[in-house]
């Protein structure tokens, strides 16, 4: 929060989002403030903040703002009394032309959160215990942050930044049947939330995003794929291509597709009979599987990394953010018929638009394919982050 805010807030004796102290004398109500900050009873969805060194009018009082003061404030968010552990920032800032401690509180993804075993919360301008009703409430607010990731809001994105004509002419109509659309008198946007691209408030989804997004990357850094052609089998071998792909799902995908066609080569060969066989270092359809595998199960939360497919002199690989999920463990992994879904409405997504049409066989496709065209077995090396499949070319 810049200086300007913070003095608006300063000087704004209604709000509910504030808590002045001429001074650190009873560091508990301190404590308190921050745990109702967190729990963010009313909904705000912005930060609290406490203000120490400033009277009830909002008033600067000179209180020496000293390191001592600030280690005691920040000690506060870590000291065990507090619950689980809240967002807070502590800083001296020079407000109204004199140093304020400033102690920010972000609300909390996971209330409710308690000082001491007890939640406290904000109830206009002042501060009280939670009532039984109030921390159930606190609890239904954090199971519905509990959504897979791709169905959280996105609050910096808004409509705008979905293609709607994409969603009316390709996607619903793949996704709803014929004649409940032509019964369909829903609004725009009480599709896009039925199909689950905006939350009830109305803000795009992770899904929507990555589904309908006119540009992925501003809001998902890791959505894209890096493909790299090296000139040899080492990762030290001078590039011979380098891509980024990126956009919507569907394009990226139907992208990558492209790429992987224009760089494998197909051979030919004579039969007995004199008759041309044409056949691929690699069988397209495997190339297919094993890219869109690792672009629908990768993990999009708390990364920036990329599907990357690099392609050497004797073999491709293709590396996918995010180890094995839910039922899928290091053992299990790629034996029939043990899956689970990291992202289940994007795996939705991807068969509304045409890129699956069996939910968990992609891996044994892929091996059939690799096996009729004369390559190598399929090989991985699975690990916690990240899971890596091996294609070795057609010898």
């Amino acid at each position: 929060m810049n200086d300007t805010e913070l003095e608006e807030l300063l000087l704004d004796l209604e709000s509910d989002r504030v808590e002045r102290k001429s001074a650190l004398s009873d560091p508990d109500k301190v404590r308190e403030a921050i745990c109702a900050y967190a729990n963010d009873m009313p909904g705000h969805a912005r930060p609290g903040v406490v203000f120490v060194g400033v009277d009830d009018h909002g008033q600067p009082t000179g209180l020496p703002v000293t390191d001592d003061l600030l280690l005691k404030l920040s000690h506060m968010r870590d000291d065990g009394s507090i619950v689980p552990i809240p967002s807070v920032s502590v800083e001296k800032r020079n407000l109204m032309g004199r140093d304020v401690a400033v102690v920010v509180v972000q609300p909390s993804l996971a209330p409710p959160i308690r000082f001491r075993g007890r939640s406290w919360i904000r109830v206009g301008p002042r501060r009280a215990l939670a009532t039984p009703e109030e921390e159930r409430r606190l609890s239904e607010r954090r199971r519905g942050r509990d959504l897979p990731f791709e169905l959280q809001a996105v609050p910096e994105a808004s409509l705008s930044d979905l293609d709607l004509d994409f969603f009316r002419q390709s996607y619903l109509p793949g996704a709803v049947a014929p004649e409940v659309l032509a019964e369909n008198q829903r609004t725009l946007e009480d599709q896009l939330r039925a199909l689950r691209f905006l939350t009830p408030a109305g803000e795009p989804t992770v899904l929507g995003i990555l589904v309908l997004g006119r540009d992925p990357r501003r809001y998902l850094a890791c959505a894209y794929v890096q493909f790299v052609r090296f000139d040899g089998k080492l990762l030290t071998d001078p590039v011979r291509d380098q891509k980024e792909i990126d956009g919507p799902v569907s394009e990226l995908l139907l992208r990558l597709e492209e790429v992987l066609s224009a760089n494998n080569s197909v051979g030919a060969s004579f039969t007995s009979g004199s008759v041309e066989v044409r056949t691929p270092e690699y069988p397209i359809p495997a190339l297919q599987q094993l890219t869109r595998n690792a672009v629908l199960h990768r993990m999009y939360e708390g990364t920036n990394s990329p599907v990357r497919v690099y392609w050497f002199e004797d073999r491709i690989e293709i590396q996918s953010p995010g180890g094995p999920y839910g039922l899928v463990s290091l053992a299990t992994f790629g034996n029939p018929g043990v899956t689970d879904y990291r992202n289940p409405h994007l795996a939705e997504a991807l068969r509304v638009l045409g890129f699956v049409q069996r939910f968990g066989v992609g891996i044994q496709i892929a091996r059939a394919e690799l096996e009729r065209n004369g390559n190598p077995p399929l090989a991985f090396a699975v690990e916690p982050t990240h899971v890596l499949a091996k294609v070795r070319r057609r010898t």
